[in-house]
């Protein structure tokens, strides 16, 4: 009787491949988790950029900018008392969140213009650097 000839792999060619697939695994990982932090912090500067650009349309409509006790909601939802109001001002019907799951602040009568639109990054803390560091709109 003829014996098959067995198709597949040993274990040992199946544990070498898994030890270099950790390998590059290791080597590789952190260089990628770098360039996501940076994604991060770019999508953040970009979501404050299309922020400020609803806010500069509400402020077309209606000759000012919300004030801090409307806030941001005032680009979705008319403040009471407002009748050229022409929103909602952004794309979607809700102020999305920084890229870290918090909210953006912002304050009117700003300090650094006429309102200061900002993150505090990763930590939600004032100061730091790289994912930490704080993003805004007047920079």
């Amino acid at each position: 009787m003829k014996r098959k000839k067995q198709i597949g792999f040993t274990l040992i060619e199946l544990l070498v491949v898994l030890v270099i697939l950790g390998l590059l695994a290791g080597l590789v990982g952190p260089r990628v988790m770098k360039y996501v932090g940076g994604a991060k912090s770019d999508t953040a500067r970009l979501q404050i950029e299309d922020i400020g650009a609803a806010l500069d349309m509400f402020y077309l409509d209606n000759s000012r900018y919300p004030n801090s006790s409307e806030g941001l909601q005032a680009l979705t939802t008319q403040p009471t008392g407002l009748d050229n109001w022409n929103g909602p001002y952004l794309k979607k019907k809700n102020v999305p969140n920084d890229p870290w799951g918090n909210p953006f602040n912002y304050v009117m009568p700003g300090q650094n213009g006429d309102y200061d639109l900002y993150t505090l990054g990763a930590d939600d803390a004032h100061g730091g650097e790289k994912d930490n560091k704080d993003i805004n709109s007047w920079e």
